[in-house]
């Protein structure tokens, strides 16, 4: 939206300023800049920060699929994080057993995971909305079940699957956490890059035809399930390469880090930080993990001390146990009503009136 705005007087001279994502040079230094300051933070950060932000940017990958399959598409999908699962463990499986290196398993587990993927996307050609939830649903409870039981010789079922033994290896040298970060930011920036110059193709194009009206698409000669399963294909694999990134950043598997919660958590960063923006998912990521990591833990005690001071007929272990989900919830209704369309709307609309300045009609 904001990059259709040009500041007063700024005009496109040739088609390649017309089509180019960083219209200005100011857009080109600011993201460039972004860029080296994300690389050059880990010197100056203690190793819980960076971590913290590496995290922030494997999550803002998965939400970014889940943003070409509902901000675009239309199509929702209730079993991301199970589709993350699939990356993580068909990426290790591929290290621990096949003996891949980790640049060869992370695209192998990416393709493997969106293959699976279109499995789970094919009712999609049948149902949607609520029935279409229903069934990404289902994939949630059966991705992880297979994992646990079927594949428990190779997956080591509910125990935890280490990969210290497997490091990522750059030059012949073993990559550690912050080795790590520096895969992690640039495969965060190129797959936001990807993600929005798909967008501005015949593809995206088409996507955003099936969202609005699928019926109008097809007769016009948009083939409806094609594209429907490209984006669930595409979907899957983007939650596959966070998947893996996230496990051999974390060094061991466990089906436990990918519950239905992790889904709904997926779903909730894709709305708050705007669906069908480009840089939705990464605020949604972000925001989400201050909230939870840095802002709730803070507020906490005091808000848990109040409650059991003034609910005393409430056990304090129910109090706490509960409080964390009930201000994600509280958090998440508020920005349903007061901000539906996310926060990179509101960030949009900041970009376009610094750039209109000083005309504010």
């Amino acid at each position: 939206m904001a990059a259709n705005i040009r500041p007063s007087g700024v005009f496109d001279t040739n088609y390649a300023q017309d089509i180019s994502i960083n219209r200005t040079l100011w857009d080109k230094f600011s993201s460039y800049a972004l860029f080296g300051v994300l690389l050059i933070l880990p010197i100056f950060l203690p190793s819980d920060w960076t971590g913290f932000i590496a995290r922030i940017a494997i999550f803002a990958i998965a939400v970014q699929g889940l943003n070409i399959l509902m901000g675009y598409t239309g199509q929702i999908s209730l079993g991301q994080a199970a589709f993350m699962a699939v990356g993580a463990y068909s990426g290790a499986i591929f290290v621990r057993e096949l003996g891949f290196s980790f640049w060869l398993a992370l695209p192998s587990a990416a393709l493997f995971t969106g293959f699976i993927g279109l499995l789970f996307g094919l009712p999609s050609l049948r149902v949607k909305g609520f029935y279409l939830a229903m069934a990404t649903l289902a994939a949630q409870y059966i991705i992880i079940w297979t994992i646990e039981n079927p594949l428990e010789s190779l997956t080591r079922g509910v125990n935890p699957l280490p990969l210290e033994r497997f490091p990522p290896q750059f030059f012949g040298t073993s990559l550690n956490r912050m080795g790590l970060y520096y895969v992690i930011i640039p495969m965060a920036v190129i797959l936001f890059l990807v993600a929005r110059n798909l967008i501005r193709s015949r593809t995206g194009r088409a996507f955003i035809s099936v969202r609005d009206n699928d019926l109008a698409a097809e007769l016009l000669g948009i083939n409806v399930f094609r594209y429907k399963l490209a984006a669930f294909f595409l979907c899957s694999m983007f939650a596959g390469i966070a998947g893996v990134l996230l496990a051999f950043y974390e060094r061991t598997l466990i089906t436990s880090q990918y519950p239905l919660f992790i889904s709904i958590e997926l779903l909730a960063m894709l709305v708050i930080g705007g669906a069908g923006y480009p840089l939705g998912p990464l605020f949604g990521a972000a925001f989400i993990f201050i909230v939870n990591q840095r802002i709730v833990p803070f507020i906490l005690p005091t808000i848990s001390e109040f409650l059991q001071n003034t609910l005393t007929f409430v056990s304090p272990e129910n109090i706490q146990g509960a409080l964390q989900p009930i201000l994600f919830g509280l958090i998440l209704g508020a920005f349903l009503i007061l901000e539906p369309r996310g926060l990179a709307y509101r960030w949009e609309i900041l970009k376009i009136s610094w750039k209109i300045r000083p005309y504010s009609y």
